[in-house]
């Protein structure tokens, strides 16, 4: 391999074998070296080849602007979720979370710690995700002597939460805040919290998911159930008009129409969670 541009003393951007665009880190790699010259594959550590090449463009961008042990301690962090969730994460997370802890360290060495208005509804319902923030808050401190409050941890899960459905952080938001105003709306027509622990709440929290990125990418599933969604609303009345009180916050808020078989997935999902508490 080449070397294509030097970022600084200790990584460099190369073609790999399918002459794809590959950062290269490694202690001394870029030191003295210039465009053209082969690289040292003796003193490679660490290559990234990222598929996007505007996600390319950002992370070499990242390499020139943040410290390397931020990097270096991020990718600690991204290894660590990777076993942790056991799901694939988009590319986006090389850039995104390396940028955001690097960033959230000089606030807090200024003393600003920022409030995370959804860190509630983020522990419920990203559990797994927010678990890795709460571990990210330990290397973070083990590495830099810098403690993140569990507000942060919230906005780092996020980020693994954005990594997974490989979209904007916006939409995420946005996805957890239309979560948040639905289990509103459950607590106010039934007068309590769901047990948070039950199968049927954790099968409701992932519908949920899918009917927020439905949502956002307008998708619907449409009508075609009307006589079972008849039978449903006649064995769960109570949960019939709290999933309807959910599409039409959806329709008021969101300009979306859900639709018949959406009114009766929400339905079923609402009695079930409902029938968990009132069972206990």
């Amino acid at each position: 391999m080449q070397i294509q541009k030097i970022l600084n003393n200790n990584v460099v951007v190369a073609l790999d074998e399918q002459g794809a665009e590959t950062v290269l880190m490694g202690r001394g790699l870029g030191f003295g070296r210039k465009t053209g010259d082969p690289v040292n594959q003796a003193a490679v550590e660490k290559r990234f080849t990222l598929h996007s090449e505007q996600l390319s463009d950002k992370f070499q961008q990242l390499m020139t602007s943040i410290p390397m042990p931020h990097f270096l301690m991020s990718e600690r962090i991204i290894n660590h979720a990777k076993i942790a969730l056991g799901k694939t994460l988009s590319d986006s997370i090389y850039v995104t979370l390396p940028d955001h802890i690097s960033a959230a360290i000089t606030r807090y060495k200024d003393g600003i710690r920022l409030p995370n208005p959804l860190l509630w509804d983020i522990r419920q319902f990203y559990p797994d995700e927010f678990s890795v923030g709460l571990k990210a808050n330990e290397i973070v401190l083990e590495e830099t002597g810098v403690q993140f409050t569990e507000d942060e941890a919230g906005f780092i899960a996020m980020h693994f939460v954005n990594a997974q459905i490989d979209g904007e952080i916006r939409e995420v938001y946005d996805m957890t805040y239309l979560m948040q105003e639905v289990f509103q709306i459950v607590r106010r027509e039934f007068g309590y919290e769901p047990d948070r622990d039950s199968i049927n709440y954790y099968r409701f929290v992932t519908h949920l998911k899918f009917f927020a990125q439905r949502i956002m990418n307008g998708q619907r599933y449409g009508n075609g159930e009307e006589d079972l969604l008849a039978v449903v609303r006649y064995k769960y009345p109570k949960a019939y008009e709290c999933a309807r009180q959910v599409c039409a916050y959806v329709r008021r808020d969101k300009g979306f129409d859900a639709g018949q078989n959406e009114l009766l997935y929400l339905t079923i999902h609402i009695a079930r969670i409902t029938e968990d508490c009132d069972s206990n």
